[in-house]
């Protein structure tokens, strides 16, 4: 098994930045891509972004040039940093992974308990 714990979340003002991390413990020869969902109130959850451990990314076309996926594969973390927040970048934000970034971005294996992003002033 793998457990992710999110950490990072909380209330910003539009135009400010956050970053969330995730960390991955348990069986990581298992994950080799990872990625971030959310999901606002009444909405379905959605793809942000996803990355491989080689370093590759996909982002959700909403907030590409504004938000940053990164990981240390020697921490086994992944990080989204936020930038330029609009009040609609709020919902929970949930770390996923899995062993291909085509799992990932459709279907994660694992999934983290999520953390709050409110953007409000």
């Amino acid at each position: 098994q793998v457990q992710l714990v999110e950490s990072g979340g909380g209330l910003v003002q539009p135009g400010g930045s956050l970053r969330l991390s995730c960390a991955a413990s348990g069986s990581i020869f298992r994950v080799n891509a990872m990625g971030w969902y959310r999901q606002a109130p009444g909405k379905q959850r959605e793809l942000v972004a996803a990355i491989t451990s080689g370093g590759s990314t996909n982002y959700a076309h909403s907030v590409k040039g504004r938000f940053t996926i990164s990981r240390d594969n020697a921490k086994n973390t992944v990080y989204l940093q936020m930038n330029s927040l609009k009040p609609e970048d709020t919902a929970v934000y949930y770390c996923a992974a899995g062993p291909i970034i085509a799992v990932v971005t459709t279907s994660p294996t694992y999934w983290g308990q999520g953390t709050q992003v409110t953007v409000s002033s």
